[in-house]
């Protein structure tokens, strides 16, 4: 039997974005709150001098351990599924920051199309427009309801930044100014301008100057080291929950972390949560945190998995299209490049960092007529100036041969003489993508495995297609000397690394027949249970989703407030 503790306010399951935002806003307004981290805790210090490439980008110290806990991956119903052994495509961050501590810091907003996508296409296009499988929705919210908490999201971190001329309506400015220029920068932005596109420098939670944010939190500016993606900041410079949120969260007093404890399963009546289960991980004892309200904060696979355990709400079923839990996974639709050769100059390419570069929303969203195109939405194209260290970079023009002493010279050649432009496009959601339980696999605590079945459409290829051509004449027109284009897109596989922008399955939407979650994150089923995060997307935009989901975590703090306050379903 498990070990009952004292009731809280507020348990918060998963301590990166979402958790990190949810703890400290309440934890301020003098609830008490309790935060489960099933990995460990973490600090700026222990990133210090931690530029060791073999072990965070390629052995991926900061991932969870897939021997415990993985998924099962298939394209269709048809086949069966397996586990995901060693990581490929995306990628499960673990411990206190989540993947909020090893991503790269690209911060755009989604756009204003995304969040009425259905009505907006049926407006200028009409209902064919939307293919008879896509489960196209709309989120039950709308641009000048949601920007107000993209303020306060951008206005935390301290994102460095300058306007988009093709997106929503600003509430303020970037709290701090762009990025530095980089040669390489500037190249994209001439030779794009050149063609008549709108550029603007990528807005990014790598801080450009020092900044104080609204809470007190001070950080340092980046350093330009090019150690981002995959890895910790050890200056404190990239915008991640332990430097931002959680210490907020600590010096309120009415916040306590508890890491090693893995959530298991939440504890309800059929009409209200009373807690969670969870496992302290050092000492195996199964412990029962009650709780007035519950907090599913955790990555977008494992929020899913939770409730499916637990029997909340509805799984949603392929064959008939009804149910709502495990509906619409999306994923990214990636593949769109160009890459430019040149002979003749040289750019200092190891120097970077996550964020640094510039992009284009031209043929993003519905910026673009799609009249005569065969598929919706778009993507954005940029060039960006991560650091390309040595282990993972190798780029030849003889891109099958890796090998030989041909590969070894065109390596040294080209090493500081090639860039990369490349596209995020969006993932539209189909009736047979979803999120169930594996029926054969199981995890450590000898629970199911979360399954996804998910493929590439011709949407994908189409939008690929696309897009991959525009990148290719915007390398031609900054003057590379030699152009590969990829704009072709086979089956989806598990590997090689895509993104990790996993999307949906417990999505947020204007009505409990389509959707899990009202525009608070608040489930339609359990008044006093909240789902922000990824998770809630009921689908994927052309951009990284995180400025998003700060967003809508800031939405559900507000709506676990005025619950807390009045109790009920939010309106």
């Amino acid at each position: 039997m498990a070990k009952e503790l004292p009731k809280t306010d507020v348990v918060i399951v998963g301590l990166g974005w979402t958790g990190g935002i949810i703890a400290a806003e309440l934890a301020k307004k003098g609830y008490k709150v309790v935060g489960l981290e099933r990995g460990k805790e973490r600090k700026t210090e222990d990133f210090l001098m931690g530029h060791d490439e073999l072990r965070y980008a390629s052995r991926f110290e900061l991932m969870q351990d897939l021997s415990k806990e993985t998924i099962t991956f298939r394209n269709n119903t048809k086949m069966r599924a397996l586990p995901m052994r060693q990581y490929g495509s995306f990628l499960l961050g673990d411990g206190v920051g989540g993947a909020g501590t090893h991503w790269n810091g690209m911060t755009v907003r989604f756009l204003p199309y995304d969040f009425e996508i259905k009505t907006k296409t049926i407006e200028r296009y009409g209902k064919d427009k939307i293919p008879a499988d896509m489960t196209l929705q709309d989120w039950g919210i709308t641009w000048d309801v949601i920007e107000p908490y993209f303020d306060k999201f951008e206005q935390m971190c301290g994102i460095s930044g300058e306007e988009n001329p093709l997106h929503g309506k600003r509430s303020n400015p970037y709290p701090t100014p762009p990025m530095k220029s980089t040669p390489a920068i500037n190249l994209f932005m001439e030779g794009s301008k050149s063609l008549g596109l709108h550029p603007y420098r990528l807005p990014s939670a790598n801080l450009s100057e020092n900044y104080k944010n609204p809470d007190g939190i001070e950080r340092a500016a980046c350093q330009y080291c090019g150690f981002c993606e995959r890895f910790g900041c050890e200056f404190g410079s990239k915008a991640d929950p332990i430097v931002t949120v959680i210490p907020v969260a600590k010096q309120t007093g009415n916040f306590e972390l508890r890491t090693n404890a893995n959530v298991t399963k939440i504890i309800h009546d059929g009409k209200k949560a009373t807690g969670v289960i969870y496992i302290d991980t050092n000492t195996g004892e199964e412990i029962f945190q009650p709780a007035e309200v519950v907090s599913v904060t955790s990555y977008v696979l494992n929020n899913v998995k939770l409730l499916l355990i637990s029997q909340m709400g509805t799984p949603y079923n392929p064959d008939t299209g009804r149910g709502v839990v495990g509906k619409n996974y999306a994923y990214q639709t990636m593949g769109a490049s160009a890459v430019g050769f040149f002979e003749n100059r040289e750019f200092n390419t190891y120097a970077g960092a996550g964020a640094l570069g510039a992009a284009l929303d031209d043929f993003n969203g519905d910026n673009f007529d799609h009249s005569d195109l065969e598929f919706i939405h778009g993507g954005i194209i940029s060039l960006s100036q991560t650091g390309k260290r040595p282990i993972a970079n190798n780029t030849t023009k003889d891109a099958e041969r890796n090998w030989g002493k041909d590969f070894k010279q065109q390596s040294v050649k080209y090493a500081n003489r090639t860039l990369n432009i490349g596209s995020q496009g969006a993932s539209m959601p189909y009736r047979h993508h979803f999120l169930d339980l594996d029926p054969t696999y199981k995890d450590a605590f000898g629970h199911p495995l979360l399954r996804i079945t998910f493929d590439f459409e011709e949407q994908d290829r189409k939008l690929i297609e696309f897009t991959g051509t525009q990148a290719g004449k915007i390398m031609e027109a900054m003057g590379a000397d030699h152009v590969i284009t990829s704009n072709k897109r086979g089956p989806y596989n598990i590997v090689p690394y895509q993104s990790t922008h996993n999307t949906g399955g417990a999505i947020m939407g204007a009505e409990p027949e389509t959707s899990v979650l009202n525009n608070y994150l608040q489930m339609w089923d359990f008044h006093n249970v909240f789902i922000p995060g990824a998770s809630a997307f009921p689908h994927n935009s052309g951009y990284n989703p995180t400025a998003t989901v700060g967003a809508l975590a800031y939405r559900a703090a507000e709506g676990i407030e005025k619950y807390l306050q009045q109790g009920g379903l939010l309106v």
